[in-house]
């Protein structure tokens, strides 16, 4: 077709140029403890209040509807993320990754402790969105800015050590945030006070990147200042990770009810439970990090570790059984996370690797806010939250059946002899 783009072939991380960025020396390793730093400020926001939320219940009871309203002060953050970050992308190509980035990451101090000063249960979920808001742009620029940094193995490498750092800093978190909350239930909204020291090292620190050109990045048709977004490229693997995203947060989400379920009630074994699972996560990102593969063929199979996970999670009678299952899909899902984002990396040229992040954040978060009301559906259908936990595992290893199908018939596609033309 006339003026179409050809959707670039998958290759191998080490076919791909070197990283346009120093990757050794203090510099470079300052540079990416700061990008992983500013990937963990939106897991901050997820789950550092989450063990004071009983304290805010008790001091807004008097306020009407605070039985529903108070959780919000946890979620809202992630649904303003993920609505909110396609802009947020299309903002970044067009002024910019590191000014973006560091306007962001002062604001989120500024949100972010808000809640220390209001006293309007109202303002204070108001105050959360905007916080929702400054994650958008933070995410977006750190992973655009690792795009633009590295690729090749590089990329892989730096793009799974962000999913270690994210599935890591949650725990951690949480920790904190029940530590602080011993003090009273605002204390906790101090920590968001940390990107004011983030937030200087990344202007004197990071560099603004140039645009490239690279083996490993979508095409430019021609040389137009105008050319299509590749949505139809960017389509497949947005709807993938919306659903991925599901099947990562399930684990973190639904462990403790599981458990609960099983007569667990002791809250350190929760959360030692917990941390097991955390800990099989950075362990699966570990993984793909040393594997040198193109992260597509590989999204079946991990997959199909995950739906496997599922299934021994939904026939455990017993906790043990549970946690063994629990680590058999974490070490998929940590492995699918990184494998999705370097999938959708591959497919932007560096003009939409902003917009293009920005939509890949935005279904990734997208699937994480209904994940638990995909289950509490699937847990009134079939009766029980294991059975709706078993169900998604049986969904999950038809995605990664119909991934595998696609790929044999593409292949069968490409191995068929161009026929020769008639005389």
């Amino acid at each position: 077709m006339p003026g179409s783009v050809t959707p670039p072939s998958p290759t191998t991380p080490d076919a791909a140029p070197a990283s346009p960025v120093a990757v050794t020396g203090p510099a470079h390793l300052l540079r990416v403890a700061l990008l992983m730093a500013g990937s963990c400020l939106p897991i901050l926001g997820a789950v550092l209040i989450a063990p004071v939320l009983p304290q805010m219940q008790d001091h807004f009871e008097s306020v009407p509807g605070a039985k529903a309203l108070v959780p919000l002060a946890l979620t809202v953050p992630a649904l303003a993320l993920a609505l909110l970050a396609p802009f947020a992308g299309v903002v970044v190509d067009r002024l910019g990754r590191k000014r973006l980035l560091i306007v962001a990451t002062v604001l989120y101090a500024v949100f972010g402790t808000a809640p220390l000063w209001l006293d309007s249960l109202g303002a204070i979920i108001a105050s959360r969105a905007l916080v929702g808001v400054t994650e958008a742009a933070i995410m977006t620029c750190c992973t655009t800015l690792i795009g633009d940094y590295y690729s090749g193995r590089q990329r892989v490498k730096y793009l799974a050590l962000q999913t270690m750092c994210a599935s890591a800093s949650a725990t951690v978190f949480f920790v904190i945030g029940g530590a602080a909350g011993s003090a009273g239930w605002r204390v906790p909204f101090w920590v968001y006070a940390v990107s004011l020291v983030i937030a200087p090292l990344m202007a004197m620190v990071l560099p603004n990147p140039a645009g490239r050109a690279s083996a490993d990045e979508a095409p430019v048709a021609g040389t137009a200042a105008r050319r299509p977004f590749p949505w139809r490229q960017l389509g497949g693997i947005c709807a993938l990770t919306f659903f991925g995203a599901m099947v990562f947060y399930t684990v973190p989400v639904e462990m403790s009810y599981l458990l609960d379920d099983l007569g667990v009630e002791n809250s350190g074994m929760i959360g030692l439970a917990t941390a097991i699972a955390s800990a099989a996560t950075v362990g699966g990102a570990i993984t793909f990090a040393r594997l040198k593969r193109s992260p597509e063929p590989m999204l079946p199979a991990v997959l199909a570790v995950c739906a496997a996970g599922f299934g021994v999670m939904f026939l455990a009678g017993s906790a043990p059984l549970l946690v063994i299952g629990a680590v058999i899909n974490c070490v998929g899902t940590g492995m699918l996370l990184p494998a999705l984002l370097t999938s959708a990396m591959s497919r932007l040229a560096f003009e939409d690797r902003g917009r293009g992040t920005g939509l890949w954040t935005a279904a990734f978060f997208g699937g994480e806010f209904v994940c638990p009301l995909i289950l509490l559906a699937g847990e009134s259908a079939v009766g029980s939250l294991a059975g709706a936990v078993g169900l998604l595992g049986v969904v999950t290893a038809l995605v990664a059946g119909g991934l595998l199908a696609a790929r044999r018939r593409a292949g069968a596609v490409d191995a068929q002899p161009v026929p020769e033309p008639s005389a």
